[in-house]
């Protein structure tokens, strides 16, 4: 990681094999960096600021509400003090499909580490979430 904070916001993001949250990202064009599906791989430390971008699993089905929700690899790298502390906001992805369930990571995460839930969109989004995404972004990160 750099140690030079960015002007543009840096966003760390998961995409499970699906590639659906890389492929939002890519639209984006901002510096990222990614959380490794695999345990194998080290977890990333990041040293500036950022926003976390994350899918939602099934929502917990079955398993209590809001369990399951947040990706295990999300959980080890905020469970990481040194990340967690330079998170400053979360944008979640999920499918409305799962009802109330939608973009519940989104909502886990902001509840736990009190940091905004910017912005929910669904599977890899649309044209219209990447200028929402990208417009919204610019102008937030530019106040924090």
């Amino acid at each position: 990681m750099s140690a030079l904070a960015t002007s543009a916001p840096l966003l760390v993001y998961f995409s499970s094999v699906s590639g659906n949250t890389a492929r939002f990202i890519e639209k984006l064009d901002l510096p990222a960096v990614r959380i490794p599906i695999t345990a194998s791989e080290p977890t990333p430390v990041v040293d500036e600021p950022f926003v976390l971008v994350t899918p939602t699993y099934g929502g917990g089905q079955g398993r209590g509400e809001e369990k399951g929700a947040v990706p295990k690899q999300v959980i080890r790298f905020l469970n990481d003090e040194r990340n967690r502390r330079l998170l400053r906001g979360v944008i979640s992805a999920g499918n409305s499909n799962f009802g109330e369930s939608f973009c519940l990571a989104g909502e886990i995460i902001s509840r736990k580490c009190r940091v905004p839930h910017l912005y929910r969109l669904e599977v890899f989004g649309t044209p219209e979430d990447v200028a929402r995404v990208s417009d919204g972004l610019e102008r937030w990160w530019k106040l924090h």
